[in-house]
């Protein structure tokens, strides 16, 4: 089974000052294994990435608030994340790995815990897509609730899912900047389709994980500086449904990036109107802080 690097011991420490109440919204925890259990079907294996490192590496970075994404490695296990929200409930949301018939009190039960969405994989190296009559079957169910479905594409998907995107009856999150390569282009199809699905008001985006699609990685000035027109062609087209998130620990990237590089990159997405949307107010509105 494939392992997956730890993340960095000793962030920099970030050149930008992220403001009051800044939202990390996209982060993992992994175990520890020995009290919460990594699934026996998971697609790779990760070192423990407990919630006292994510804690740590918050106070470096000044993150006040956070959204637990439950990981993959967990399965449908989803106490680890429920753990890490529950230590700090007021600042904290979790956003969940369900099975489609999850019953309606224990959905309540995940809302009252503070889950706020339902998170759905359908990349390739992490199995493929899920049954989509399941996913609107468990959508329909927590739409009551106002959660949010969390989506994980491959790029090219955008386009192939778009006419399920349209049937979902709730809002619906792409991760990752929908993972559109920048060496594929900015007229490529997949951030054109993405831009335009950015015209429906159930449509948000995670500007998370430029390691992951740009074309210099770290070596350049800023780390990952050909992202930039990326996100803020993204933020454009929807600056009030736009949320930012570290990706902490880094699974199944190319380059384990600094977490100081990725608050350091913020202001070159846009000034501080424009950010304090990204980390604040969009955030607040999404996971009901």
């Amino acid at each position: 089974m494939k392992a997956v690097p730890p993340p960095l011991d000793n962030p920099a420490a970030p050149t930008f000052r992220l403001p009051p109440l800044a939202c990390d919204c996209h982060v993992h925890v992994y175990g520890p294994e020995q009290r919460f259990p990594y699934a026996p079907e998971r697609p790779y294996t990760p070192p423990d990435a407990p919630v006292e490192r994510l804690e740590a590496l918050h106070r470096l970075l000044g993150v006040e608030r956070v959204v637990v994404v439950q990981a993959t490695v967990h399965g449908l296990d989803n106490r680890a994340m429920l753990d890490a929200v529950a230590r700090d409930p007021r600042r904290r949301r979790g956003v969940a790995l369900l099975a489609p018939a999850t019953p309606a009190a224990e959905l309540e039960r995940l809302h009252a815990a503070g889950v706020r969405g339902v998170r759905f994989n359908f990349v390739r190296h992490l199995g493929g897509a899920p049954d989509l009559s399941a996913v609107l079957t468990l959508a329909k169910a927590i739409a009551p609730l106002g959660w949010h479905v969390q989506l994980h594409l491959d790029a090219p998907d955008l386009l192939g899912y778009r006419a399920f995107l349209d049937e979902l009856p709730l809002p619906f999150v792409i991760d990752h900047m929908g993972r559109t390569l920048v060496e594929d282009g900015p007229e490529q199809p997949a951030l054109i389709q993405l831009l335009d699905l950015l015209k429906d008001e159930r449509a948000w985006v995670k500007l998370s994980g430029p390691e992951r699609i740009s074309t210099c990685l770290s070596r350049g000035r800023p780390p990952y500086a050909d992202v930039v027109p990326y996100a803020q062609r993204l933020i454009a087209a929807a600056p009030d449904r736009v949320v930012w998130g570290t990706d902490w620990p880094h699974p199944n990237v190319r380059e384990m990036p600094d977490d100081g590089w990725l608050v350091a990159l913020l202001p070159h997405y846009g000034g501080p109107q424009t950010l304090h949307k990204l980390l604040v107010d969009n955030p607040a509105r999404l996971y009901g802080y």
